[in-house]
């Protein structure tokens, strides 16, 4: 396992994460992850909810075997062969059948951590679009990472990441929580619940049920904990 690739923000956060999970899906279903990554926490959340079964994905298709070969180290056969997938690509996956061809794969809940911010912007809209077009009638969109909150005074440290984020790529940088639920509308889906994270992240469950809407004003204050080093950038907590 030491020679697969490591993200110290996914060792630190899969367990909060998870913790949530736990509260926020049902026993048993089929997970999509979109920008997989590591395979850190397919690996983790598939072992940490036995009814469901977990399809990793990611942009990068180097990426992939590393995924696989997590999940074979950790026995998990409820994890599925990562497949590559284009967020902004109108067919998702990239490569072999589409999600789409007959029979249609639908999900119970779609994940994606950590992506928003280091991406382009338009790929919020595709990730918003995809989810609609691949979740079952009654799945979530499930989204983690920092964000920018009306009202809510940001973070130092989430301050830095997002100037530090800009500066390596004008098109990245923490993303206005009302901006992305304004894409979120557009294809269908609200905001149904706000979670305060450790480090000043947020989980986000975005679902189809208009009534189920949550005002963008946080219902739970984010949860604090002392800065711990970001994996890239030393200022920014995760």
């Amino acid at each position: 396992m030491h020679t697969l690739p490591f993200s110290p923000a996914a060792e630190r956060n899969q367990q909060p994460i998870l913790d949530v999970l736990r509260q926020v899906l049902p026993a048993q279903g089929a997970a999509l992850e979109i920008a997989s990554g590591t395979g850190q926490h397919a690996v983790w959340f598939a072992a940490g909810l036995p009814g469901w079964t977990w399809q990793p994905t990611d942009f990068d298709a180097l990426a992939l075997p590393a995924i696989a070969a997590r999940a074979a180290a950790a026995g998990l056969t409820r994890v599925q062969p990562p497949l590559r997938l284009d967020v902004l690509a109108p067919r998702w996956p990239a490569d072999g059948p589409a999600f789409d061809d007959a029979p249609p794969r639908f999900f119970d809940a779609v994940f994606c951590a950590n992506m928003l911010h280091i991406a382009p912007w338009a790929t919020c809209a595709a990730l918003m679009r995809g989810a609609a077009r691949h979740l079952a009638p009654d799945g979530v969109l499930i989204t983690y990472g920092p964000y920018l909150e009306d009202g809510v005074p940001t973070s130092p440290g989430n301050l830095d990441f997002d100037a530090s984020l800009r500066a390596r790529d004008p098109g990245w940088g923490l993303r206005r929580l009302a901006d992305v639920a304004q894409e979120a509308q557009a294809a269908g889906l609200v905001l149904r619940e706000r979670h305060g994270m450790p480090a000043n992240n947020l989980l986000l469950v975005w679902a189809r049920e208009p009534r189920a809407a949550s005002p963008l004003h946080p219902s739970t204050p984010p949860t604090r904990s002392p800065d711990t080093p970001h994996a890239q950038n030393p200022q920014r907590p995760v």
